[in-house]
């Protein structure tokens, strides 16, 4: 058994031609849930009521895929989580964009196979990553999206329009669990992840009004 990059761990058929893990669907209510970011998983209490987005930079979670046995028991504790939003900037190189995907679908399985219930976080970059970057996401299912850092310009707007309605045209979500502004065209069966940082400020106004 190869001894790095997870696959003494283990190695999944996945969905060709890129050996993709399949993440299956889930049927949980994710909508009574407090959703916070991976950052402040550890420090989190009644963990059984809230699920963990990967909505943050990369380095933050990387260590799950360097370390992924480590922080299995930590994720059991909460009642639902997302895959690891791995960046796919468009100036990456293909091939990076691919292991990008792959390890955000490697975790999510690895997850699933422990017990977790995981919601797959979709994400796309250049038209060129349809071929792949929709390969192991479950159809008829929920599904997370966010359009954060895409609505500044038409330019990008229509990008991520575009790729979005791809996605839902391919996938068929029965809910899309979305972070950042939800353009109008996309607004139905959303649940909102609220930015965490929007809930820091808000305390932060509240403690001031009470001085």
């Amino acid at each position: 058994m190869l001894n790095f990059e997870n696959c003494d761990k283990m190695i999944f058929s996945g969905v060709p031609p890129y050996g993709i893990p399949e993440i299956q669907a889930e049927n949980i209510n994710i909508r009574h849930l407090e959703w916070i970011p991976f950052n402040y998983a550890k420090t989190a209490k009644n963990r059984d009521t809230k699920g963990v987005h990967f909505y943050v930079d990369d380095y933050q979670f990387v260590r799950l895929w360097n370390r992924p046995d480590e922080y299995i028991p930590l994720l059991k504790q909460f009642a639902a989580v997302c895959t690891p939003d791995f960046s796919q900037y468009t100036d990456m190189p293909v091939a990076m964009r691919i292991y990008n995907h792959y390890r955000k679908h490697w975790l999510g399985a690895y997850w699933q196979m422990h017990g977790i219930h995981v919601i797959p976080t979709i994400c796309w970059s250049t038209p060129d990553s349809f071929d792949y970057c929709l390969d192991g996401e479950p159809r008829n299912a929920i599904i997370s999206i966010s359009s954060v850092g895409t609505q500044a310009y038409p330019e990008t707007r229509g990008a991520f329009a575009e790729g979005c309605r791809r996605a839902i045209e391919t996938l068929n979500p029965t809910e899309i669990l979305w972070y950042g502004k939800c353009p109008e065209e996309f607004d139905w069966n959303v649940v909102r992840i609220r930015p965490h940082q929007d809930e820091v400020k808000e305390r932060w106004r509240n403690g001031r009004a009470r001085k």
